[in-house]
């Protein structure tokens, strides 16, 4: 009876999860229309407001409030090379990960290259 336990159990695990496929798990992007105030400060509120508030808390150096600030920290401070580092590399943002899906990651990227649409 146990060598069958030990048999049923590993089967049983590996047939019930599913993951079809991202698309599944993600909305998809569309390309070229993504704005800060419906796609992108979502994104910012739920992850970097925390530390990069108006007045920025645990040591963050700049706010992320607005538009221009993040717009800002794109542009001079390499703000989608930080969200777009491995969990566990050094200088990940949001600071101790875990690392941003990249589906909102794709969405930033997709607003700066559409010329940071409000």
């Amino acid at each position: 009876m146990r060598k069958l336990a030990f048999i049923i159990i590993p089967i049983l695990t590996i047939t019930s999860c599913t993951n079809h496929s991202e698309e599944d798990l993600t909305d998809p992007l569309v390309l070229g229309n993504t704005k800060f105030a419906t796609d992108v400060k979502p994104i910012i509120d739920n992850n970097c407001i925390s530390c990069h508030a108006n007045v920025p808390q645990f040591g963050a150096p700049m706010p992320l409030t607005s538009l221009e600030a993040v717009k800002e920290a794109i542009i001079n401070r390499n703000l989608i090379g930080k969200i777009s580092r491995p969990d566990g590399a050094p200088g990940l943002m949001p600071f101790g990960g875990p690392r941003l899906p990249q589906n909102s990651i794709d969405k930033i990227v997709d607003w700066k290259n559409s010329g940071y649409l409000e």
